[in-house]
């Protein structure tokens, strides 16, 4: 909670939108019914073609702190820079339309983390299908443990933070970089976390993640971009010797979880 003298702190939550109408819905609901009173909510749509504006609008006429916008955009960044414009938040977070907050509390707990060095404020992510059902936490699914306390050279093993349970300061968040492809929210963790100073972690859940995003499906140019961007941050020598790590690593945890669910 805020020191005496200091204001409440402020989220701007993002969620970025097209045609899809099956997930808007529960996204926004998940916003609506937070404890925290303090939220600024930003919609950004692009030019849906379905019934997404509409949703909006309803949703906008019950909620004063539902701001929208709806235009044609150059891609997923390029509308997640739009939203960032208009954020006034003191930290920011990006809910994709399938995810959702955790917990009506999930906001008042991240808030009461909040001291005055506290840069990122993260979580772990529970992952769940199109039927909310859940199948794990990330941290125990995938590859990726949850690090705590949580540095940028941490990336150099992948992704270490869901980028929806990832919340940093808005003052420390530049746009994305366009050319980083489809890697352009793991860059900008890691230039976020260069400059933090605190990193406070949430002792639960901050999200659930509709499992399937854009990065899955187009692996193979994931996979080449994450390289390209560790690249830029670690040196060529250290991302091989990391990539090589990355792959014995999966190995692994593969055996590890044979016959078991992962992700």
């Amino acid at each position: 909670m805020p020191e005496k003298g200091q204001h409440p702190v402020r989220f701007s939550i993002i969620t970025v939108v097209f045609n899809g109408e099956a997930l808007l819905p529960g996204t926004i609901e998940s916003v609506r019914r937070q404890t925290w009173p303090h939220v600024e909510y930003i919609v950004v749509d692009g030019a849906s073609r379905d019934n997404s504006l509409k949703i909006i609008q309803e949703y906008a006429d019950q909620m004063p702190e539902l701001r929208w916008i709806s235009e044609p955009d150059k891609g997923l960044y390029d509308a997640m820079n739009k939203g960032l414009r208009m954020a006034t938040g003191d930290f920011v977070q990006f809910l994709n339309a399938g995810d959702w907050l955790h917990t009506p509390e999930t906001l008042s707990r991240l808030a009461a983390l909040v001291g005055p060095d506290t840069d990122v404020l993260y979580g772990d992510t529970l992952l769940v299908d199109e039927s909310r059902t859940p199948h794990g936490l990330m941290s125990e699914l995938s590859t990726r443990s949850l690090p705590n306390p949580l540095s940028w050279r941490d990336y150099l093993a992948g992704m270490r933070v869901v980028h929806q349970s990832f919340l940093p300061k808005r003052v420390l968040a530049p746009e994305y970089r366009l050319e980083s492809g489809l890697c352009a929210d793991f860059d900008w963790c890691i230039e976020i976390l260069k400059k933090s100073r605190k990193n406070a972690c949430l002792d639960e859940p901050v999200t659930d993640y509709l499992m399937g995003g854009l990065s899955k499906k187009r692996h193979r140019q994931s996979l080449q971009e994450r390289f390209a961007v560790m690249r830029r941050h670690f040196g060529l020598v250290p991302t091989i010797l990391a990539h090589g790590w990355i792959v014995l690593r999966a190995g692994i945890h593969r055996i590890k979880r044979w016959g078991r669910g992962r992700y």
